[in-house]
């Protein structure tokens, strides 16, 4: 006994944790939200390129767009333009589009935009770069001058990242007099991180400049300059302004490298102007989106990939165990008598269609019919299977009956009766009609009536969007009710109905 009751404990344990396990793993490592109204935040962003083209000649315009690394994700990416041919290419870790006309007249504008998130982003392998690079070819003062900073560097750092901070930050010295050679008089950020890019290369420190556009609605910008370095593991980002360290979650790598945003041949004034607004959407539908879209597989195998009309049957079905606990409860703890475990719960079903005030009353009427003809079917002295069978065909018929009439007087709710489940019916009349006959009409009543309160509870329960939803998404939560039941499977205790009994007692035996 001993023995059983330490296997018992053990598999119980063994379905908690891993119905614990499982629903924190899509909760904080999924990222999965747990209510079904959280929203999450899309980014429009809209480049408008205008430009004026040449009178006779072709117009080909080039502009770096987004890689799309594993930071974000693209939920739409279109290109919009008139009578221009439009492709995409990778060029040198870039994405680069090619718009290209024949000819244009009059001043052009064309549109590029891109609709994305963060959220539900797909890992991909980390792209790598170098660690090693040759020295940038320089001669004179200006050699001198870069030495003349690379020793305190050297003297001042530990690693890669504090090399490259430190680097940045005697840049920006403006009292220096070897950056002020080097700046050349031109202290502009571009200038400032061809200048770090000088010093490290000396020092055979490779860095990359790379673009980005700081995600804010409804303010408009240009791209802002940051250097990287790749450090064997991860990449190091850095503002050679500020020596501000990590690139900030608002930014969007843009492209990378020391070419220009945009290229115009055959055209002359181009401009790109930078426009993005924020919207959420329900995060759910928008887990969906990212599934089609990418290689994420965060609902390849959940619930949510089924077809949409076998989702809403395991909807129902995930919300039966949560019904049958609610039975379960209410007999073993609190001693309430019903018509067996799952005759409330199929009750309970039937009253999502019928509703409950409208559903309790068909219940009501059609057992109370049903109980009459089973008196009847009782002084004929007929076997039990036949009377079975007459009483559910007698159910069928009242059911198209009510269905009838309902349908005529406008009452269209009334219909919903046939979703009754008619074996569950005629065995209910059978069982309170036995009920009545061993234990009296008092006691049956005390049975119907107990069946029709757990029935409602479990409904209201069931009907619980927030559950449903739950449920639904996490359905590793039923291993813990499992786990639940089978300890209430040992449970030998009173019932809190037993208490009237009880305190009865008491005052008898005082």
């Amino acid at each position: 006994m001993r023995s059983l009751t330490l296997h018992l404990k053990m598999l119980i344990a063994i379905l908690v944790v891993l119905g614990l396990s499982v629903t924190a793993y899509q909760i904080f490592v999924l990222g999965i939200p747990v209510t079904e109204d959280a929203t999450d935040d899309l980014w429009n962003i809209d480049a408008k390129i205008e430009f004026v083209p040449n009178a006779k000649d072709p117009v080909k315009i080039q502009m770096f767009v987004p890689p799309l690394s594993m930071d974000y994700v693209s939920l739409n990416e279109s290109f919009i333009s008139n009578n221009y041919g439009v492709a995409v290419n990778r060029v040198d870790g870039n994405r680069k589009v090619t718009w290209s006309a024949r000819r244009a007249k009059g001043n052009q504008t064309l549109y590029y935009r891109l609709v994305l998130t963060k959220r539900y982003t797909s890992e991909k392998s980390k792209i790598k770069g170098p660690t090693f690079r040759d020295s940038i070819a320089v001669e004179g003062p200006e050699k001198l001058a870069a030495e003349a900073l690379l020793a305190p560097i050297r003297q001042h750092s530990a690693d890669v990242e504090t090399f490259i901070s430190e680097a940045i930050k005697r840049v920006n010295n403006p009292n220096d007099d070897n950056v002020k050679l080097l700046l050349a008089g031109d202290p502009s950020i571009a200038s400032k991180a061809r200048v770090v890019e000088l010093v490290l290369s000396i020092a055979h420190v490779p860095v990359e400049k790379v673009h980005t556009i700081r995600l804010v609605a409804d303010q408009p910008q240009s791209p802002e300059l940051w250097l990287r370095s790749f450090n064997g593991t991860d990449w190091l980002y850095f503002n050679p302004d500020t020596a501000e360290r990590g690139l900030p979650s608002d930014r969007l790598l843009w492209w990378t490298g020391d070419e220009n945003l945009i290229t115009v041949d055959g055209g002359k004034k181009a401009t790109v102007t930078f426009t993005m607004n924020n919207s959420e959407m329900n995060a759910i539908r928008l887990a969906k989106l990212t599934d089609e879209n990418t290689d994420a597989n965060f609902l390849e195998y959940s619930l949510y990939g089924l077809p949409l009309q076998t989702q809403q049957t395991f909807m129902i079905m995930v919300m039966i165990p949560i019904g049958v606990l609610v039975i379960l409860v209410l007999r073993n703890l609190i001693g309430l008598q019903t018509l067996g475990t799952f005759t409330p719960v199929l009750i309970a079903l039937a009253f999502r269609e019928t509703q409950l005030g409208f559903g309790i009353i068909l219940f009501t009427v059609i057992t109370t019919l049903g109980l009459s003809l089973r008196s009847y079917l009782e002084h004929l002295k007929l076997q039990m299977l036949p009377r079975l069978s007459v009483v559910l065909t007698f159910v069928v018929v009242l059911i198209a009956a009510i269905s009838l009439f309902s349908h005529k007087l406008g009452l269209e709710r009334g219909l919903s009766v046939a979703l009754f489940p008619m074996v569950i019916l005629t065995m209910t009349i059978e069982r309170l009609s036995i009920t009545w006959e061993e234990r009296g009409a008092s006691h049956a009543m005390k049975v119907a009536i107990g069946t029709l309160f757990a029935a409602a509870l479990a409904h209201l329960i069931m009907s619980v969007p927030e559950l449903v939803y739950f449920v639904f998404t996490f359905p590793a939560i039923l291993l813990i009710l499992v786990g639940f039941m089978l300890a209430m499977g040992r449970y030998r205790g009173y019932r809190l109905t037993e208490l009237v009994r009880f305190k009865a007692f008491l005052k008898a035996d005082s």
